[in-house]
């Protein structure tokens, strides 16, 4: 449910998840290596979620790391995984002083067993924590996330824990990554790119989207409530038909 920020006058989206892009371009135009782009992009995702929760956002999820991006060059990959380590790390002191609780949803086999470590530590030093959620799509992929989730109820119908009958949205729903939290208000995406990328897509269905030509690492609180001002322009209907 919206919160209403009478500071802003605009109602805050209670869940917003970014897309967040252009870490690569952003160092390119500084004649600085990629890697740099993703270093700076990840410090700058403690900066706008300190002021999401300032604002009033609930939840605030991010695209860190999908199933596609193995296929990024050695190099790359090494570093991006060399930046989390470090972030993983950190983080938890940070979520401790902000009261903020993290999550990290997506699959976990093909990571190295430290950085499961290191999430689950984060998982649970910071699960009692009041504050905004934060969540991590890492090693995500919408079409695998779902298809995990199929195979699991497929077992549950087999076992006779579940009748298929009884399949519902709602039961599919529970059996996501995201089962912890409502499906997202509002999408951001930086850098000018108007797709999803396998993110998110069951959650996504009624979700309002805003794309930006803002590179990630310059993403800022100014942008972040230009794209409220946007949400706040929209007429959400789920489907159904504005009486009057």
């Amino acid at each position: 449910m919206d919160i209403f920020n009478e500071e802003l006058g605009l109602n805050i989206p209670a869940h917003v998840a970014v897309i967040l892009d252009g870490n690569g371009r952003w160092a390119k135009k500084r004649l600085m290596p990629r890697t740099y782009g993703h270093k700076v992009g990840s410090d700058n995702v403690e900066k706008v979620i300190r002021e999401a929760a300032k604002l009033g956002v609930q939840y605030f999820t991010v695209y860190a790391f999908s199933t596609e991006n193995w296929k990024r060059s050695k190099e790359e990959v090494e570093a991006l995984m060399g930046i989390l380590r470090s972030y993983l790390k950190e983080c938890i002191a940070k979520s401790m002083e902000n009261n903020m609780r993290c999550r990290v949803i997506g699959r976990r086999q093909e990571l190295s067993p430290d950085i499961v470590e290191s999430i689950e530590a984060l998982e649970e030093a910071t699960k009692d924590n009041t504050g905004i959620t934060f969540t991590i799509a890492l090693n995500y992929g919408g079409r695998d996330e779902i298809t995990r989730a199929v195979k699991l109820l497929c077992d549950k119908v087999k076992n006779g824990e579940l009748a298929s009958e009884d399949i519902t949205e709602q039961v599919i729903s529970e059996h996501l990554d995201t089962n912890f939290c409502p499906d997202p208000d509002l999408l951001i995406r930086t850098s000018g790119e108007q797709r999803l990328s396998n993110y998110l897509p069951w959650q996504l269905a009624y979700t309002e989207f805003y794309f930006t030509d803002v590179l990630w690492p310059d993403f800022g609180r100014e942008d972040l409530i230009e794209a409220f001002e946007k949400y706040n322009k929209r007429d959400r209907r789920y489907g159904g038909v504005k009486e009057g």
